[in-house]
């Protein structure tokens, strides 16, 4: 199959959560400024050109749980993808099946990082929501009828945008899914030396009936390093099943 390279690069706790009232420590801190610099910095390891999140993870760090501005009068908009041509060097890559993350602007920011956006869609997006993006120049990709294909989202990623190289920065669900697929390539997680006990906080990995199951995975030791301030990053290989 056409598509990316793709890596799933993490910030964690030592009990290996992936948001949480750690992440706001001194070693937190020292541990997300790694972790950004890695894929993100001036320097980074990874030259990708856009990252992947899920529709909760876009909604809290960007569209903040807003309702889009929806027009139910808005003229049908043609039928299949919708691309824009941007000067930007990353995509933020958001997937919502079913069109519900409330965008304002076709470009975000993440720390020094500004991207312009992608929303990924099935045919259960409606009309309204489609004219929306459009009308805020959001490009938007039609992969999937009733569920997410993940297959024809990688390839029309890739000869679309020519997205060689892409980061998945999910939730657990959706890094599993990933890894469940056969999509996921490398795995990069840096471990924080710090925990705060949540028992509700999601994990690196997790399922979700109907998305995933709990088939074991290995991997295989490309790379760890441990730094200074107590941070320890690891780099796998995802056995393919």
């Amino acid at each position: 199959m056409n598509r990316p390279y793709i890596f799933c690069h993490m910030l964690v706790s030592v009990d290996g959560k992936i948001i949480g009232s750690y992440m706001g420590t001194p070693e937190g801190k020292k541990s997300g400024d790694l972790f950004y610099n890695i894929a993100f910095g001036e320097d980074p390891f990874y030259h990708h050109q856009g990252w992947l999140s899920g529709r909760t993870t876009t909604d809290d760090n960007f569209t903040k749980y807003q309702e889009p501005a929806l027009d139910d009068d808005a003229p049908v908009v043609p039928e299949g993808d919708f691309v824009v041509n941007t000067d930007l060097l990353k995509y933020y890559v958001s997937v919502d099946p079913s069109g519900k993350l409330g965008w304002t602007s076709s470009t975000l920011k993440y720390k020094d990082t500004k991207a312009h956006v992608i929303e990924v869609l099935t045919e259960q997006a409606s009309n309204a929501y489609k004219a929306l993006l459009r009308k805020l120049n959001i490009s938007y990709i039609i992969a999937g009828k009733d569920s997410l294909d993940y297959e024809v989202t990688m390839q029309k990623l890739k000869e679309l945008f020519k997205i060689d190289t892409l980061m998945l920065g999910g939730g657990g669900i959706l890094n599993w899914s990933f890894i469940q697929a056969g999509l996921c390539d490398e795995v990069s997680v840096v471990i924080a030396p710090t925990a705060d006990g949540s028992s509700t906080a999601p994990s690196l990995f997790e399922t979700r009936e109907g998305l995933s199951v709990d088939t074991p995975i290995g991997f295989n030791l490309k790379n760890v390093e441990a730094k200074d301030d107590g941070s320890v990053w690891l780099r796998y290989k995802v056995n393919k099943k």
